[in-house]
């Protein structure tokens, strides 16, 4: 692996484990040590589809990207801890929908606050020509994360079929 490769992996690794750290601590801090950080982005989503209106079940795990038996799981506990409601709609009673209680908006906000301050401090080390740069390479990153290693179980299985080639 070529020194380029080498930090930017190990870059990618390290400051992803590094936010998810910070993140944790200041959740803790924040007086949400019930809380995990899987937990909430689950009640970050549910703000958002409630925020749209569409704060089905559904919609909410479409957000998520997982299957609504893993939301149920997780909304029962957040329901339980006093993050989140679930009710029928009153036109379709099949239909489950979940809200925040104020609880869960207050998480949710300390969350945005905690990412907003995060982004304001790498933003202001870097001139603004930099950051035209970053916020480019950001994008085209975030682009490949999304086409690329969208299809995962195929590019896992050719980067396996790849080193059987090489070995």
């Amino acid at each position: 692996m070529s020194c380029d490769h080498e930090i930017l992996n190990r870059f990618l690794v390290e400051i992803f484990n590094e936010i998810l750290r910070t993140e944790e601590r200041c959740i803790t801090q924040g007086g949400y040590d019930d809380l995990s950080i899987r937990e909430l982005h689950v009640i970050e989503a549910v703000c958002q589809c409630a925020e749209k209106g569409k704060n089905t079940a559904s919609d909410i795990a479409a957000l998520l990207d997982v299957v609504p038996g893993t939301l149920t799981v997780s909304t029962v506990a957040l329901e339980r801890k006093g993050y989140l409601t679930r009710s029928r709609d009153a036109l379709d009673r099949r239909v489950v929908r979940i809200c925040p209680t104020d609880k869960g908006l207050s998480a949710n906000a300390d969350h945005a606050l905690f990412h907003r301050r995060m982004t304001d401090q790498v933003l202001n080390l870097l001139s603004e020509e930099e950051t035209v740069v970053f916020m480019r390479a950001l994008d085209r990153l975030t682009q490949f994360f999304r086409q690329e290693c969208g299809a995962h179980a195929g590019t896992c299985q050719n980067h396996l079929q790849n080193k059987e080639k090489t070995s």
